[in-house]
């Protein structure tokens, strides 16, 4: 079987916390989930506040660290709010599809998860999930899709045993 995601470490911090077994198990538990093929792919860059902070002011004009960030290969949005995204397609025939990168920080990783009194893997399992979503198309700007899109995650969460993150 082909992996999913392909992980690029920039912080050194994220190599304690078998990242890639995690984000493996989280991404296809959300593919399954979502009836999408098992071989789509990704990236993730694990890396730390100063360079979110950076990428975050680049992409969002927003000059501050966040804990994930997702760039989507191609735009599945639904136009209908609460509707459904389209499926992603592969770039070139016979190869999977190719869905986007995502970008973890470490430090506000680490330290919403403390705050929240929550195992470090139970919220980057989250956020590895909520830039999954995006990646395929779900948003939570109109309320319409972000009741969708939160559902999704609480679903997805707890067939891996996690409790509802909201």
């Amino acid at each position: 079987m082909t992996e999913t995601v392909d992980i690029v470490l920039e912080a050194e911090a994220w190599d304690a916390t078998g990242l890639h077994a995690l984000a493996e198990r989280a991404i296809l538990a959300s593919l399954r989930h979502l009836h999408l093929p098992e071989d789509c792919t990704c990236t993730i860059l694990a890396t730390d506040d100063a360079r979110i902070a950076v990428l975050n002011a680049d992409f969002r004009a927003k000059e501050a660290a966040t804990n994930v960030l997702s760039w989507p290969s191609d735009d599945l949005a639904p136009e209908k709010p609460g509707g459904q995204p389209a499926l992603p397609e592969p770039d070139f025939p016979g190869e999977p599809p190719f869905l986007g990168d995502i970008a973890l920080a470490w430090e506000t990783c680490a330290r919403e998860a403390e705050e929240a009194g929550k195992p470090l893997e139970a919220h980057v399992t989250h956020l590895i999930v909520h830039g999954l979503l995006h990646l395929l198309g779900y948003d939570h700007i109109r309320d319409e899709d972000a009741l969708l899109m939160e559902r999704l995650e609480v679903e997805i969460l707890f067939k891996l045993g996690f409790p509802n993150p909201y």
